[in-house]
């Protein structure tokens, strides 16, 4: 983070207050939440809270609130199971050809809903030691089945540009890595800090980087954050999105379809469409499978294709994550079954945007 908003990040209750962000009432449960989770708003976020609005989705997502102290049967402080499947610090090896690489455990900003709060922030391990770092380089160079690597963390473009830099030279002198990943908030949290200095770091001779933006509701791609994507873009970096459902923030279909078009507006292709993870204290924030699964219907008929993330789910325990959109296909059964005795095709119901139903092959 740019010095300046390093020093203007509201990271106290006390300063939520100050600003209007949380009513002095709240005040003693915010300094509970505080304890346990990190707290950290930058300047750039600040701004776009409608302090007027009980219900402000911007407001949503980064501001403590009492609900976080609410736990809810099943919330786990590992919910997707990233500790089974680190066979050294700093190195999650869930699918074949790809590993998280946690490099920080520091954000610009913190999400009230994130799946590793328990592990970011203040009083948390900022980064991984060098013995650490090391030993990661090497598991992934000793495992040639390992395609993509993906930054992770914390936020990775906390890092500065200096070690950026050396961190994605190690990467790509590992001949079969042939994709490195970044996944941030930092071009909506902190816009500037997505500097020339920082997108050179980025490009390396021998694989091709990638970035994932999170951003959740449309009024976060402000013209500074498009600008800062636009760098990226621009230099040759290809851009994906990743978002995450959240009851109050975009559960609704203009919400979801503005946001989805923000991010094709911006040269980012939609990726992923998280259903919330069952993190500790963050049950106020999630919907339920049928919410999403309806609204992901809803989306497929409203807007363009290129708008269409992959609505999933990361299944706890650590089995990874699977998609769980609608299904528009079921076998038409006593159809089937006739077809099946005359020795004919299977026919199938497909349901379209509508919600009108088709029999495939049609009838002749």
């Amino acid at each position: 983070m740019t010095k300046t908003n390093l020093a203007r990040t509201l990271r106290e209750p006390a300063e939520l207050v100050a600003e209007g962000l949380a009513p002095a009432s709240a005040l003693p449960a915010l300094e509970r939440v505080a304890a346990r989770y990190a707290v950290a708003i930058t300047p750039d976020l600040v701004e776009l809270i409608e302090t007027t609005d009980p219900d402000d989705p911007i407001a949503r997502q980064f501001v403590p609130t009492a609900a976080e102290l609410d736990l809810t049967p099943g919330e786990n402080a590992d919910p997707i199971g990233d500790h089974p499947h680190s066979p050294v610090p700093g190195i999650v090896h869930r699918y074949p050809d790809r590993v998280l690489f946690k490099l920080v455990h520091v954000c610009a900003v913190y999400c009230r809903f994130c799946f590793r709060r328990e592990m970011v922030g203040p009083g948390k391990e900022n980064a991984l030691s060098d013995s650490a770092y090391r030993a990661a380089i090497d598991y992934i160079r000793s495992h040639g089945e390992i395609w993509e690597v993906i930054l992770t963390g914390g936020d990775p473009l906390m890092l500065s540009p200096r070690r950026m830099s050396e961190i994605m030279a190690d990467l790509a002198a590992i001949d079969h890595v042939k994709i490195i990943r970044l996944h941030t908030r930092v071009p909506v949290a902190d816009p500037a800090r997505v500097s020339e200095e920082m997108i050179a770091a980025l490009k390396v001779e021998g694989a091709t980087t990638w970035v994932a933006l999170h951003a959740n509701h449309a009024r976060e791609l402000t013209g500074t954050a498009r600008a800062a994507c636009a760098r990226l873009v621009d230099a040759g970096i290809p851009m994906v999105s990743q978002s995450v459902l959240l009851r109050g923030v975009n559960d609704n279909i203009a919400a979801l379809s503005d946001l989805m078009r923000a991010f094709v507006e911006c040269r980012i292709k939609p990726y992923y469409l998280h259903h919330g993870d069952l993190a500790p204290g963050t049950g106020h924030l999630r919907t339920t499978l049928a919410e999403g699964q309806d609204l992901m219907r809803q989306l497929r008929g409203r807007v363009s294709g290129l708008c269409q993330p992959d609505y999933v789910i990361d299944i706890p325990g650590g089995a990874g994550k699977s998609p769980v959109g609608p299904n528009y296909v079921s076998e038409a059964r006593n159809i089937a079954d006739d077809a099946r005795e005359a020795g004919a095709e299977t026919r199938y119901r497909i349901v379209d945007y509508c919600g009108d139903v088709h029999l495939y092959p049609p009838e002749r």
